[in-house]
């Protein structure tokens, strides 16, 4: 009897241990001048807090930095490493920004980083603003009452909107403070509004809505499941907010085709990931989907929902991943295209770069291909 306790006090403690890893930081070097601040690291698993007191790495008795994480599941992620603000961010030696660290955790692991250089050694130019005259701030906190929440929203109206009487597609897209203007978006602007005032003079154009993150609740946002490391899942509050508040105000203010053929929905990353569930959830509201490097890895159960839901989505979805992103990128993302393929009506596009990487400036070369696909027919 007591061999047998042993053994299942065995079993259950491997269950509870199995793929949970220990992660060693150490930063090896950094520049002079700044070894007595403090370091913190921001990254997918804390939602970009550049502040995060549990994300501060200690010092130990010669002044090195590192920080220990026990307990840390499988997967991919992503960060940089702060001085407690993203105007101190770290940087390449000549000051341009570098891309986000990437790493595949699947064994206790040992992570040595060098950091070349602080942004703020360096003296920058201020940021300009490059919104195009076609782009307003709708409301600058705009009601969330599924969230109780207030967001600022941006709209894009197509230059010939206040010249006619015509009525447009409606896009809307996640990370509103990325999609216009530079002086907003601290990675990098999509220029959705230069991309459309151009395409506007050979194709159809349409009116954009873009909503703002929530910057510490994004990944709580827009992922309609729980998540270990984010905590509650408030996608389909999100997707209702969208569904039931924005879209009807939208649609009674401006002049829009309000039918599904008309909608579509974008966004990348957790905002890909949250407009692949919004079609799926809502095939009656939104008939296209942008769907740019959807964060999967956050969302198993995403699958399930696809396959529950997939006979009922006959819209048009567009998938764009980089093969330089992270190793399960392309092929998670093609699991979910072989599944609609086979069980959807949903007229699918891909395109897949093979140096690729998860950043604005990949999303912002896409956009005008995925848009002109989006609206072909219409």
């Amino acid at each position: 009897m007591k061999k047998t306790a042993i053994i299942v006090c065995c079993i259950l403690f491997c269950i509870e241990s199995i793929g949970q890893y220990k992660i060693r930081i150490n930063i090896i070097s950094l520049p002079k001048n700044f070894k007595t601040d403090s370091v913190f690291i921001a990254g997918s698993f804390n939602n970009w807090n550049p502040h995060h007191d549990d994300d501060r790495l200690s010092q130990d008795s010669n002044g090195n930095f590192f920080l220990y994480y026990p307990d840390t599941s499988p997967g991919f992620y992503e960060f940089k490493f702060t001085r407690g603000s993203w105007q101190k961010v770290e940087c390449k030696k000549d000051g341009m920004d570098i891309e986000n660290r990437t790493v595949n955790i699947q064994s206790d692991t040992v992570l040595n980083f060098s950091i070349a250089a602080w942004k703020d050694m360096f003296m920058e130019k201020p940021r300009q603003h490059t919104a195009s005259k076609n782009v307003h701030i709708l409301d600058t906190a705009f009601y969330m009452p599924q969230l109780n929440r207030h967001r600022r929203i941006w709209i894009y109206l197509p230059p010939a909107y206040s010249s006619s009487h015509k009525k447009y597609p409606v896009l809307y897209m996640q990370d509103g403070q990325n999609l216009f203007d530079e002086y907003t978006a601290p990675f990098g602007e999509w220029g959705v509004d230069k991309a459309l005032d151009t395409l506007s003079k050979r194709i159809l154009n349409c009116i954009v809505v873009g909503i703002d993150n929530g910057e510490s609740k994004r990944m709580n946002e827009y992922n309609p499941y729980d998540y270990e490391r984010a905590g509650k899942g408030e996608g389909k509050e999100y997707i209702d907010f969208l569904v039931k508040t924005l879209k009807p105000f939208i649609d009674k203010k401006y002049r829009t085709f309000s039918d599904a053929p008309h909608t579509f929905i974008a966004g990348s990353s957790m905002g890909g990931l949250i407009s692949l569930y919004a079609i799926a959830a809502h095939p009656d509201i939104f008939g296209g989907a942008g769907v740019f490097s959807p964060a999967l890895w956050t969302a198993p159960q995403m699958k399930e929902e696809l396959n529950h839901n997939a006979a009922l989505i006959k819209g048009k979805i567009y998938f764009y991943a980089g093969g330089a992103e992270s190793k399960n990128m392309v092929s998670d993302m093609q699991n979910i295209i072989d599944l609609l393929r086979h069980k959807s009506k949903a007229k699918i596009k891909v395109d897949i770069h093979k140096e690729g990487k998860h950043n604005e400036a990949n999303w912002r070369r896409q956009f005008p291909e995925f848009y002109k696909w989006m609206v072909r027919g219409l």
